[in-house]
């Protein structure tokens, strides 16, 4: 094969934050390798898209990403969560002049596929060249994404994940605190620690111990998140579902150890619905770990996604939703209308719901949780409260307080705030708040 002029290599990035970690790994591979990592198609010698293949709506997102880097550029290889089973045939057949189509975290197949294309330059020396002892991050400087396993061992009739990604595999706890001080050591402030089911992490291993610097350590959230905590960093928790044990982690929160923060995947409030959906956890017993954790901390900040318009969910189960809400009074909640994915159980289940009444009910979904979400921050009006420094610009500084997290929740302004940089930690007194947002001074 002819030896390409330069080494440099496109990058596309799509799907959520489990695939960004993907990105980060396989770059950072690259750059040990020689390569220049450039942000143009024009630049480039080849172009890799990693897709995300979630719903129908991120699969066009990708197929688009990818037929725009064939246009521009004519040599794209193709990787992620689009690049297995029936997907990666639908990748071929739309689009015939990808080089090569690999799955998700195949990170020795997308390097092997850059490498046949794009030959390394021979004189590339990994131990003189300076690539950072972090990895290459594509996250602002401050903030991290931790993923501490790959996989999920639920069936959920609405998802695909463990059809492209498998079941459950924890990383070793000593790869994962080695690499979270990596990043505590490069400048990171945040650790945003992600996986399918955060909650079940070491149970594919029977909580093997592990060891780090020395220390031995099971492979269990509660010693992951206490090991977490002894670095000194704001440290949140994704993807947790309410199993009896997330308990023991909460007093951690409450002793300031690590952010009052938990990402919580309800997804409904009708039993009948969670059954259809086959969901780990019963909406009765949620409510119950709610109370129970704002029992043993007060300031905790509960996210969640939920779905409406699933298949036979009838106007009484949508009120039972809402009357979930109403009772639990999430600070930070996601909506998504159901939408079929190729290979999910759910597109066989009877009395799918009309499109306009998805559309009506996620309005009314909406209303209610704007009203709570309005409610619960006007009651931090007046309160002190710390702020991670996101970005600064010439009208102040924006950031996040330990209740946010990044891309995904609200963001505190701080007008005319001077003498500020991204990662710098302040506190303020909140003065002002609306639906989503605060703003301090």
């Amino acid at each position: 094969m002819k030896q390409p002029a330069s080494n440099k290599v496109g990058f596309i990035s799509l799907g959520c934050p489990k695939a960004l970690v993907d990105s980060e790994r396989i770059l950072t591979q690259l750059k040990l390798d020689g390569y220049d990592i450039v942000p143009s198609y024009e630049d480039a010698e080849v172009v890799v898209v990693n897709t995300c293949g979630f719903i129908d709506s991120a699969k066009q997102e990708s197929l688009d990403a990818i037929g725009e880097a064939i246009s521009e550029n004519g040599r794209v290889i193709v990787t992620g969560c689009m690049g297995k089973g029936d997907d990666a045939s639908i990748i071929r057949k739309l689009h015939p002049k990808v080089l090569a189509v690999s799955g998700p975290a195949a990170y020795e197949e997308v390097v092997g596929a850059v490498h046949e294309y794009v030959p390394p330059v021979i004189n590339h020396d990994p131990y003189t060249d300076l690539v950072p002892p972090q990895g290459v991050k594509l996250t602002p400087r401050h903030y991290a994404y931790l993923k501490i396993s790959e996989g999920c061992n639920h069936r959920c009739s609405f998802c695909i994940i463990p059809d492209m990604r498998g079941d459950l595999v924890s990383r070793p706890i000593g790869d994962v605190m080695e690499e979270a001080e990596r990043l505590v050591r490069a400048g990171v402030r945040e650790l945003l620690v992600i996986s399918q089911d955060t909650s079940a992490y070491g149970v594919d291993t029977r909580f093997r111990t592990g060891f780090w610097n020395g220390r031995p350590l099971k492979t269990h959230m509660q010693q992951l998140c206490e090991a977490l905590a002894e670095f000194g960093v704001w440290v949140r928790l994704h993807y947790v579902y309410p199993y009896p044990h997330v308990d023991k982690v909460v007093p951690l929160m409450a002793d300031g150890r690590i952010l009052p923060y938990l990402d919580v995947p309800f997804q409904h409030g009708s039993p009948e619905v969670l059954l259809r959906m086959k969901r780990p956890a019963a909406a009765e017993k949620s409510l119950e770990r709610i109370q129970a954790w704002r029992s043993i901390c007060p300031d905790i900040t509960l996210r969640s996604t939920f779905i409406v318009g699933f298949p036979g969910e009838t106007e009484q189960d949508f009120e039972i939703l809402l009357d979930f809400l109403r009772e639990a009074q999430l600070d930070r909640v996601g909506c998504f209308q159901y939408s079929p994915v190729k290979g999910a159980k759910a597109n066989d289940l009877p009395d799918q719901v009309p499109e306009v009444l998805k559309q009506e009910r996620w309005e009314r979904f909406m209303a209610l949780q704007q009203e709570i979400s309005s409610a619960r921050l006007q009651q931090k009006v007046g309160r002190d409260i710390e702020i991670l420094i996101d970005e600064v610009d010439s009208d102040g500084a924006i950031g996040r307080s330990p209740a946010d997290a990044p891309e995904i929740d609200g963001k505190v302004f701080l007008d005319g705030a001077t003498g500020l940089k991204p990662g710098d930690l302040v506190k303020a007194t909140v003065t002002g708040a609306d639906e989503y947002d605060l703003w301090a001074g």
